[in-house]
């Protein structure tokens, strides 16, 4: 009796952790095409993967577009300011909530993906994978394009700009106007910053090592 009274308890851990998060409701703020803030939260969309802001795609027959910046701009349009209801389900590594979204009763990951905007994200969910096989086949969207999947270009993009030292993450990075900004990881814009050497832009261990060069924080 004891031994089973043991597993009840084991099973119903997971459950009881997960619906303590309840999720969150407010205005959508975009911060690019899978990524929201609501209401003041910051959200990670469940299920999904978008192409990063710095992503681009190759037309056909020919040239290369930034499709990244345009899947980012079509879901602002559509969702800025609007009010999303969110359904918690877990928290990342960057300390998002990762959820499951719905505006005007739509959830808005299968809306993204059905028209092109964002691709299944299947390593952690196979929910959406046939809207994103219609969309595919309708050639909507991204779809029309040659494009990477979004988890194979941040993999090229981290082995061709790391730090030397693992440990040392900060990024140093030099606006267009000069202006020495470090960002640190989990901050807004700090997966699409990349690091050049040879104007100058480094990395660092620490916020501290960081001022002491001459770099301020980034506001977000």
């Amino acid at each position: 009796m004891l031994r089973i009274c043991a597993v009840f308890v084991l099973v119903l851990l997971p459950v009881a952790a997960i619906s303590a998060v309840t999720g969150v409701k407010g205005v959508v703020r975009v911060v690019d095409a899978d990524t929201w803030d609501v209401g003041g939260q910051r959200v990670r969309l469940f299920g999904i993967d978008a192409p990063e802001y710095d992503q681009t795609c190759k037309a056909e027959p020919g040239g290369v577009w930034a499709c990244g910046a345009w899947a980012t701009d079509r879901v602002r349009a559509r969702y800025d300011g609007k009010v999303a209801r969110c359904a918690a389900i877990a928290t990342d590594r960057y300390g998002r909530m990762v959820a499951r979204c719905s505006v005007a009763g739509q959830d808005a990951g299968r809306v993204l993906v059905s028209e092109g905007l964002a691709f299944a994200y299947r390593r952690y969910s196979m929910d959406y994978v046939a809207d994103e096989r219609r969309a595919s086949a309708a050639r909507r969207g991204l779809h029309g394009s040659r494009v990477q999947s979004p988890e194979q270009f941040r993999a090229t993009r981290r082995a061709t700009s790391t730090p030397a030292d693992r440990a040392c993450a900060i990024k140093g990075n030099i606006s267009s106007r000069g202006e020495r900004i470090f960002h640190v990881p989990g901050q807004e814009n700090y997966e699409r910053t990349r690091i050049s050497t040879r104007k100058g832009e480094r990395w660092f261990c620490t916020p501290a090592e960081a001022r002491a060069a001459g770099w301020r924080q980034a506001r977000r």
